[in-house]
């Protein structure tokens, strides 16, 4: 592992500085159902989104659909939040409970420096190990790792 700030060999999500974590819990099977076409013109608007690097989507039983999306920076996950497609599929999600009963959305903000390897490592395609953990905030330096 390379610490690094160079994710440019890296796939389109380690190159993001903005996350987007959400789920939103549909009242049916039905609700869902009703949901895609929606969804689906918003997942178009999604990755013509300037600054959009990758996503993928989760399902959680019963009914909990949730997406997680990188974006280069917060800003192009903030336009892409006001979107008309983003928008209205909001608005029919938050339409009373008739259509969903919760949902959360968490945003985060990647640092700097992050670790690459092998293929993805833009300084070598050599894989390694780094000699010290990062260090933990209580720390000045990490510990040696152990193998």
């Amino acid at each position: 592992m390379m610490r690094t700030r160079d994710f440019s060999r890296a796939p389109a999500q380690a190159d993001a500085d903005a996350m987007f974590v959400g789920a939103t819990r549909y009242r049916s099977p039905l609700a869902v159902l009703r949901l895609f076409p929606a969804w689906r013109r918003m997942v178009r608007d999604l990755r013509r989104t300037p600054g959009y690097r990758w996503h993928t989507v989760y399902w959680q039983f019963p009914c909990t659909l949730g997406t997680i999306a990188f974006f280069a920076d917060r800003d192009a996950m903030l336009r892409f939040a006001r979107s008309r497609q983003h928008r209205r599929l909001m608005a029919w999600v938050t339409d009373g409970t008739r259509n969903a009963t919760g949902g959360f959305i968490r945003l985060w903000t990647a640092e700097p420096d992050g670790y690459s390897n092998g293929v993805w490592r833009a300084e070598s395609p050599e894989m390694a190990h780094i000699p010290t953990f990062t260090p933990l905030t209580s720390e000045r330096t990490g510990p040696a790792v152990r193998r």
